[in-house]
């Protein structure tokens, strides 16, 4: 490329996100799976001190009964632990992460189901809504997939708001470059579907700093910044799986380009010793 050619790359990389203006902000950063305005957890967590205090209830009326005052105290510390075990695991649940098993998602709806509670209209009602299973069970993350939908639009916008400026003639290709950092190299991105031969070199390599900087970013509310072996390993997957260029890849690695990025915005502790021969599907 020329020193006209990365100038219109920097211009599109500036820009590649401005879509993002049209997603509420709630959904951009949610950063728990029960987050909207507010984290949901502390409702979940008023529900438990309702059923402790419930039990608490029960305990006393049957010592008022004549039970024998050590049982009905030791099933108390029992039950009670039973429920601060289960409000441990919702407060972990809500945590978004890169996969939640099977067994974790059927022990929320459990938990949702299996516990009762009486609501403010004095109803007895499940522990848990049918929206807060919902997305405390969301496997990756913390969108659900109508939020994923949403977040996916702002490329869309993105590219329309784009191409509808009167770019000058040698910024004419920022649109396209900034609107393919999702497209697939299989062809399974969005929104337009590309393929690999149907994109230019530049937005492949958008695609790859994206996710790169996506991966590595400190300062996301849904996640903590990863490292840069853990960020290489994923990307190398990317590069088998075809969702980005290999060749562009092995550049970006057998060049370095990783560290010198690293070394200019990673925290120290985020530069760790990477090995190249263990990422999926590079050849050193």
């Amino acid at each position: 490329m020329t020193d006209k050619d990365r100038y219109e790359l920097k211009i599109a990389g500036l820009l590649h996100d401005c879509g993002k203006v049209t997603t509420p902000v709630h959904v951009v950063d949610k950063a728990t799976k029960l987050e909207t305005i507010f984290d949901r957890i502390n409702l979940v967590d008023t529900r438990f001190e309702i059923l402790k205090r419930d039990l608490e209830i029960e305990a006393l009326k049957r010592r008022l009964e004549g039970e024998q005052p050590e049982r009905v105290e030791r099933e108390l510390r029992e039950r009670h632990r039973a429920l601060e075990d289960d409000r441990e695991f919702l407060h972990h649940a809500n945590i978004g992460g890169e996969v939640m098993s099977s067994e974790a998602q059927e022990r929320v709806a459990q938990i949702g189901t299996s516990h009762k509670w009486t609501d403010v209209a004095g109803r007895p009602a499940d522990f848990l809504t049918q929206d807060e299973i919902k997305n405390l069970t969301i496997a990756r993350g913390t969108l659900t997939q109508e939020e994923r939908q949403t977040i996916n639009h702002h490329i869309v916008a993105t590219i329309k708001m784009l191409e509808a400026l009167p770019w000058p003639t040698h910024l004419r290709n920022v649109p396209e470059y900034a609107g393919g950092h999702h497209e697939r190299m299989d062809g399974k991105g969005y929104p337009r579907g590309l393929r690999r031969d149907q994109m230019s070199v530049q937005a492949r390599v958008m695609g790859i700093a994206d996710i790169f900087e996506a991966l590595t970013a400190k300062d996301r509310p849904y996640k903590r910044g990863k490292t840069l072996s853990e960020s290489l390993r994923i990307l190398g997957n990317f590069r088998q799986n075809g969702h980005i260029d290999p060749d562009l890849f092995d550049i970006f690695v057998r060049k370095k380009v990783y560290l010198r990025y690293a070394q200019q915005f990673l925290d120290r502790e985020q530069i760790d010793e990477v090995d190249e021969t263990k990422i999926p599907g590079f050849v050193p």
